[in-house]
């Protein structure tokens, strides 16, 4: 081995080891640095985050689970699978010790680790550093679109841990089949994605049962045990899966929303990604499908399934460019890896020496110093309240909420989705709101009545007479606010550039307009 004199000085210091931070250490450090300092209140970019904190803070404080909704005001309540619950309860405790900065710090350190460890899983199946911190870094960014402090960070991580012990199982023959039903346990409780656990099976199943017909004489033996095995360990998980709050039915949640066509064509997280945009997902697809029109060695039919599987899913809705860029880093890594090897000599002879240099270097080094420096500082920031979170008031009508805390509006409230999320972790239960984002609850009997009113369509007027609104708070640049403010039995009583809020002008609110005269919608 080779190794260049001033890397054999390096090493020589006793203090190296403790100095030098290794890759993994690298990128920990810098995904969390970017996300406690860098994306500002970035993870709360969604307002999810507030009514699942509260929600988890009520099942606390009443020792149960909600079955029905409690947030709005519709009669009779609708029918709630309050499907997070674990997780809920998770962020309300964090929350009530650590307050929001508590949650953010959380989850960053949680994204920070999934990556991290996404790095050491892909260490653990190839000796190409470079390889394995290019493709670590690529799969960060295509799942960057989906960092915010919500429960399917659970259901990421756990996508990993499970991909890594089926792939352990199959290629290593490892018994790792048997943390699957106490994994399934805590992720079906967690989060509703404990269905890709089910289905990542399913494909291993599927590929064995393929190999053990069809494979060679000396393949079919192993493969068919690793079927039996396999579907046994579907058997056990699917009936863990039955352990929680709402029994079988939880089998049902993630059909029954995947199949809803006006949820799955007007819910932002559900449409498909956008490709005119800077998409770091676009990007990590197109070096898969290149890589694989390089790479002279065939994919076998799990990783065939798994590619076609979740690029699927992805370029079906962005919520799962997360779980794409998961699955297909390892099966990148391996096509990567016989790319490599297709090099000339000269360049293969540099990039080899490369790799084992820093190999070398990685088997001296210690690794803990720095992220326990980063640890301290965020922790000192912490406590001296140097850092803090709160949600963007940009972006959520949080002055338009300390306004209705001050002034009690009475009757029924017709809001902009989002803002009802905010307002459920602010001023619930002062305040019930028409609509948040439970898109799965409401469904198409009150989705359709809100789109209708939020952009002022045709027949806005009778979807607030219907619900007996008697006031709005909306956003100040919509359609709503537009058409509300040319409307002579309506008034506003206050107005930001993110919200306005309106009252029906009747007796009930007369000493309520008489106290704002004369409030200007203040348009950007």
């Amino acid at each position: 081995m080779v190794i260049s004199k001033r890397i054999r000085s390096t090493l020589s210091n006793p203090l190296t080891s403790y100095l030098l931070p290794t890759i993994g250490n690298i990128i920990f450090i810098s995904l969390l640095a970017v996300l406690v300092f860098g994306s500002g209140n970035g993870l709360l970019g969604d307002g999810d985050s507030g009514y699942h904190i509260r929600t988890g803070e009520v099942i606390l404080d009443k020792q149960s689970i909600p079955f029905l909704d409690i947030y709005s005001y519709h009669t009779p309540p609708l029918e709630w699978t309050a499907h997070e619950w674990l997780a809920e309860i998770t962020m309300a405790v964090i929350h009530r010790t650590f307050g929001l900065t508590g949650v953010v710090l959380f989850f960053a350190v949680l994204l920070a680790a999934i990556h991290w460890l996404l790095y050491r899983v892909l260490r653990s199946q190839s000796n190409d550093i470079i390889l394995c911190a290019l493709i670590t870094l690529l799969a960060t960014a295509t799942s960057s679109s989906h960092w915010l402090a919500r429960p399917h960070v659970f259901s990421l991580a756990l996508t990993l841990i499970w991909y890594h012990l089926l792939n352990r199982f199959q290629y290593q023959n490892h018994r790792t089949l048997f943390y699957f039903p106490a994994l399934m346990l805590l992720w079906v409780n967690l989060h509703g994605g404990y269905i890709i656990g089910l289905l990542l099976l399913g494909i291993y199943l599927l590929g064995n049962i393929f190999h053990a017909i069809f494979g060679a004489p000396s393949e079919s033996t192993d493969s068919q045990r690793k079927a039996k095995l396999i579907f046994l360990c579907i058997v056990a998980t699917v009936l863990v899966t039955l352990l929680n709050p709402v029994g079988y039915k939880i089998l049902l949640f993630p059909v029954r929303v995947t199949s809803d066509r006006f949820l799955m064509d007007r819910v932002a997280e559900f449409l498909s990604p956008n490709f005119h945009e800077v998409l770091p997902f676009k990007y990590m697809l197109l070096t898969t499908i290149v890589a694989l029109g390089f790479a002279r060695s065939s994919l076998n039919l799990i990783e065939v399934g798994l590619l076609t599987l979740l690029s699927y899913m992805a370029l079906y809705s962005v919520r799962h460019v997360s779980l794409f860029a998961i699955i297909a880093a390892p099966i990148l890594l391996r096509t990567g890896e016989t790319i490599v090897n297709q090099l000339s000599a000269r360049w293969l002879q540099f990039y080899s020496q490369r790799n084992t240099n820093l190999k070398v270097i990685e088997t001296k080094l210690n690794g803990h110093l720095w992220p326990s420096l980063v640890f301290l500082l965020i922790g000192g920031l912490y406590l001296t309240g140097n850092l803090r979170y709160n949600f963007n008031d940009k972006v959520f009508p949080v002055a338009a909420v300390d306004f209705l805390q001050r002034e009690k509006i009475s009757g029924n409230m017709f809001n902009n989705d989002e803002f009802g999320d905010y307002m459920i972790f602010a001023a619930w239960p002062r305040y019930r709101v028409f609509m948040d984002g439970r898109s799965d609850m409401y469904g198409e009997k009150y989705g359709n009545p809100y789109l209708k009113a939020a952009h002022a369509f045709p027949g806005w007027k009778d979807v607030l007479a219907q619900f007996s609104i008697d006031w709005v708070i909306f956003d100040t640049e919509s359609a709503l606010t537009a058409a509300l403010s040319e409307q002579s039995d309506w008034k506003p009583i206050y107005s930001d550039k993110i919200a306005t809020i309106f009252v029906r002008k009747n007796a009930t609110n007369e000493l309520l307009l008489a106290k704002y005269p004369a409030v200007k919608i203040r348009f950007q």
